[in-house]
């Protein structure tokens, strides 16, 4: 059998591959509005089964809707429990306004070493290495002791009913694993000489808010007669726009800001101070800081009106809600009753999409993320730093089992994470990070599944 270092060896030599594989991917239009029907993840499913056929590899899919299929790929170990997980989804967000990128969302078009379109990075790109890396362990005959485990799940960008949530819920056996890699975390900084990774140990919660706002309907000519909901809207918004969120900086990621050369002492007090610090070192980790020191409260989408000459009687003003970890749903209605005070007509309902979820950072798989990164950008000179995600993941449902789950997508260096986009105009990936994230996963499977 190859030794690890061969194997990783091949990837660079396989590089045109793993760039048709990602933009083979991206190419399958699977967007998912959150409303039904949407996703068609089960075109990606399909073309991910033929792949890994091809390739040698079984599948199967599971789905609560025909066409919102989750794949499930177990490398046979000589013991059947899966040891690691390779996780993905198959859904991208939806492009709001084509006109502005710079190339048609779904061509996967490559330029400046980068591949641009809906879904490339988010999250076909970790899709792509996991892939890879399962199938150059199977060409290289490689035998493990354990075995790994790869499920990519639909509908990850509105809660994961259709995934990862219905999977846990209905078919726990399809995650059985000890531990699992994922989306959310692994992103270099590099300040001066000094390179360190922000390995995803956490992630806020989310909720989304529907704000309805009620008055009375009139015809437009005599406004007076009625109440238009549109003010009610309007002072909420400006409510929403002045928010002062409490500031906190209770979580790990503060005790480890002399990686980043930032040597003062972040508290709720001087919090703004530092992250203007770290805005002139790294505005990618300047904005994280800013996202894990509050709760933060977005205004996403308004619907109301039935006729230009009719006065609004109902708007409805949809809010996305990130929350630290210890700050609940009793947290969130007190600052929304602050926030709304004094706004005539208003009621507000909360989903609770994701719930604040972490895993350990002194872990086995920890440790084995460590050497990996190492090997696949050759560096040893590499910092860790357990930080929470802004976003939330398929993670939150891996956690609840038990599984140790890390954000770790094995990004290079020289990948600038800012040119990423995602949910953005012009996502993209940069082909350096293809290579890097599959050697990463090769070493992974190689070091937890215990090859021989």
């Amino acid at each position: 059998m190859p030794s690890l270092q061969d194997m990783l060896d091949q990837v660079d030599r396989l590089t045109e591959e793993i760039v048709e594989l990602e933009q083979s991917l991206v190419r399958i239009p699977s967007v998912n509005t959150g409303y039904m029907p949407t996703g068609d993840e089960t075109k990606v499913t399909n073309f991910i089964g033929d792949w890994l056929s091809n390739e040698g590899l079984t599948s199967q899919v599971l789905a609560r809707d025909p066409e919102r299929g989750n794949i499930i790929s177990v490398y046979p170990g000589e013991q059947e429990r899966s040891r690691l997980m390779f996780m993905s989804h198959t859904d991208v967000v939806p492009v709001e306004n084509y006109d502005k990128w710079r190339f048609e969302p779904f061509s996967a078009t490559i330029e400046g070493g980068r591949i641009y379109g809906r879904g490339a990075n988010d999250c076909k790109a970790l899709l792509t290495c996991q892939l890879m890396a399962m199938a150059i362990l199977e060409r290289n005959d490689v035998r493990l002791e354990h075995s790994l485990r790869l499920v990519s799940g639909a509908d990850e960008e509105h809660g994961g009913r259709w995934g990862f949530g219905w999977l846990a819920d209905n078919h726990p056996e399809s995650l059985e694993s000890d531990f699992a890699v994922n989306e959310g975390g692994g992103t270099p900084v590099e300040i001066g000489n000094s390179l360190s990774y922000l390995l995803g140990t956490g992630e806020k919660g989310r909720m989304e808010i529907k704000i309805t706002f009620r008055g009375e309907s009139t015809h437009a000519s005599v406004p007076w007669t009625g109440r238009n909901a549109s003010y009610s809207l309007a002072k909420a918004l400006g409510s929403i726009e002045t928010y002062e969120a409490e500031r906190d900086t209770s979580l790990p990621i503060w005790d480890h800001l002399g990686k980043f050369t930032i040597e003062q002492r972040p508290t709720p007090e001087n919090v703004e101070a530092v992250i203007a610090e770290a805005e002139e070192k790294s505005p990618r980790l300047a904005s994280l800081l800013r996202a894990l020191s509050r709760m933060v409260l977005t205004p996403t989408m308004i619907n109301g009106g039935i006729k230009s000459n009719s006065v609004p009687e109902t708007f409805e003003l949809v809010c996305d809600v990130r929350t630290l970890p210890f700050q609940t749903e009793e947290y969130v209605r007190k600052q929304l009753d602050e926030v709304l005070a004094g706004v005539e007509g208003v009621e507000y309902e909360i989903d609770y999409m994701s719930v604040p979820n972490s895993s350990e950072f002194d872990t086995p798989l920890a440790d084995a993320i460590r050497r990996a990164q190492s090997l696949a950008v050759e560096r040893d000179d590499i910092q860790w730093v357990p930080a929470v995600s802004n976003g939330f993941t398929d993670s939150r449902f891996t956690r609840n089992l038990g599984i140790v789950t890390y954000g770790f997508a094995g990004s290079h260096p020289d990948d600038d994470p800012m040119l990423s986009m995602a949910h953005g105009t012009n996502e993209s990936v940069g082909i350096a990070s293809l290579i890097s994230g599959t050697k990463c996963m090769i070493a992974l499977a190689h070091d937890m599944c215990g090859a021989k």
